[in-house]
């Protein structure tokens, strides 16, 4: 697949907003806007970051101290507290709950999102019960009683038996492990193990009442007896079907979507209504990228729990969390989930090290305007979909006036170029790799949605780097209006390294 789209190359360095391969003697540099999916918003090797991790390394910090304490995960949370109680304007606080990756936290989030419901079906349960037992002490007769029982007690044991759902929204990606490859849209990741774990509803953001519909639909009630003048009677209590709402605020490989304010607001109130947690996904949007630490807080989402990872480490360490609101916190979840390398020293002591350096510069954690390098990618940008409005489409979030037009995004590395037409679902990864070819500029479509391309680059990208990416995207946009795309084919057979099983004509095709 790499070899096809021209992309199967080895890279052997990087360094700022550039990778390194070898081309015979030569070392080839690439511009990356690929950013790592969004780890390097400190760059390729930062060198504060390098630094400090040879420092711990050569130090012999102790990264498999386990069942121990561990005051550098302290300090993280107490960091991330900071910043997040700052950025919302509240006084609560949040339980850090540490993990390897983005895909692990979300994971921690349902589980413990499925942990609340449980404690929730258990009280429902024990009500049930006290029910039962007061209709047994009522002046009924015995078989009635037991009929009667025995009718709830099917209906009820089939419903605690059944697994929970979640809600998240139509393109929605939250990583590709047992648990949360369910609520990833793209059935190409999630078919196959549909049967694994609990599933969720997809719901369009854009259709009115969709999140309350879906909510209807699935919605379950419970038995229960009542005595009431006399005489006990069968009575239904709602069950808890739902364990939470989990989302993205800018939907990443669903094609950079921002949540409509609407929807936002929808999910909020439907979680208030059902008591089930909202799972914020921060894992590519967070640390800063959208110019505020949270992008949710753009749109006035507030979650109860929320998933950071990505650049938490620094684009060198593995290192994850997931926040939970201090009211919704078990204090048993611990002891019931771990991951053997959350909360080690260097993972967590890189992350303290990026969390000092993204809050003494503004300019990479504000919410203020946003840096020059973003006007700028947006002026480019908005000049190429002018050039050429039959092959690029561009997004941005709608003037706060709600006049016509459309403002700047809200800092660095988010935007969006999608290109429509009924052409191969291959299309994106064609163009990644004409521009990796003929620009050496590195850039990738989003997964399910292939017409869309991605730029995530770090904070340091500067003015000139946007020229040249607007350079290359001019080619693109000639190439596709005037040639029909021709010089994107072609690239297969440029390709080196081609699938030697594959035929020329296949490869074309």
């Amino acid at each position: 697949m790499l070899a096809t789209a021209g992309l199967d190359v080895e890279y052997t360095r990087g360094e700022g907003n550039t990778l390194y391969y070898r081309r015979g003697d030569d070392e080839i540099a690439v511009l990356d806007f690929v950013g790592g999916y969004g780890s390097t918003l400190l760059g390729h090797s930062n060198p504060e970051i390098i630094e400090y991790a040879r420092e711990l390394l050569a130090a012999q910090t102790p990264i498999h101290a386990q069942f121990s304490r561990h005051p550098y995960a302290n300090d993280v949370a107490n960091q991330l507290n900071r910043i997040v109680r700052r950025e919302l304007d509240s006084d609560e606080g949040y339980f850090a709950i540490f993990a390897n990756s983005g895909a692990e936290a979300i994971e921690a989030g349902l589980k413990h999102a499925e942990f609340e419901r449980f404690v929730r079906a258990a009280g429902l349960r024990a009500q049930i019960e006290a029910d039962i037992e007061a209709a047994r002490e009522a002046s009924v007769p015995a078989a009635e009683i037991d009929a009667l029982v025995a009718e709830v007690t099917a209906h009820n044991e089939a419903l605690f038996a059944a697994t929970p759902l979640f809600l998240s929204p139509v393109g929605a990606f939250h990583g590709k492990l047992a648990g949360s490859v369910q609520l990833t849209y793209n059935p190409n990741y999630r078919a196959v193990f549909s049967a694994l774990a609990a599933q969720a509803r997809f719901v369009p953001v854009d259709e009115p009442g969709a999140l309350d519909e879906a909510v209807r639909a699935a919605s379950q009630f419970a038995k229960s007896l009542v005595v009431e003048g006399g005489s006990v009677r069968v009575v239904e209590r709602p069950f808890p079907v739902f364990a939470a709402v989990v989302l993205e605020p800018i939907l990443g490989e669903g094609g950079i979507h921002e949540m409509p304010a609407a929807f936002t607001a929808d999910v909020g109130r439907v979680a208030a209504e059902l008591g089930i947690p909202v799972i914020i996904d921060e894992i590519q949007t967070g640390m800063g990228r959208t110019g505020a630490f949270l992008a949710s807080s753009h749109l006035g989402l507030r979650g109860d729990y929320y998933a950071i990872a990505k650049s938490l480490g620094g684009g060198v360490a593995k290192a994850a969390v997931l926040l939970v609101k201090e009211s919704r916190y078990l204090s048993d979840f611990e002891l019931m989930h771990s991951s053997t390398f959350a909360k080690d020293s260097f993972s967590t002591l890189i992350a303290s090290r990026v969390l000092d350096i993204l809050e003494a510069d503004a300019r990479r954690c504000s919410t203020g305007r946003p840096s020059g390098a973003a006007r700028s990618c947006w002026r480019r940008c908005a000049r190429c979909a002018r050039s050429s409005p039959t092959v690029v489409r561009l997004r941005a979030r709608p003037r706060p006036d709600g006049g016509p037009g459309v403002r700047e995004p809200g800092g660095v590395g988010f935007g969006g170029l999608a290109r429509g037409g009924n052409a191969s679902g291959f299309f994106g990864y064609y163009v990644s790799g004409f521009l990796l070819r003929e620009h050496n500029i590195r850039t990738f479509p989003t997964s399910s949605a292939v017409y869309t391309l991605r730029f995530e680059p770090s904070a340091y990208i500067e003015t000139a780097d946007i020229e040249r990416l607007a350079a290359a995207l001019r080619d693109v946009c000639r190439e596709i209006r005037d040639a029909g795309g021709a010089r994107l084919a072609a690239i297969a057979e440029a390709v080196p390294h081609r699938n030697s099983a594959q035929t020329s004509e296949e490869i074309e095709e």
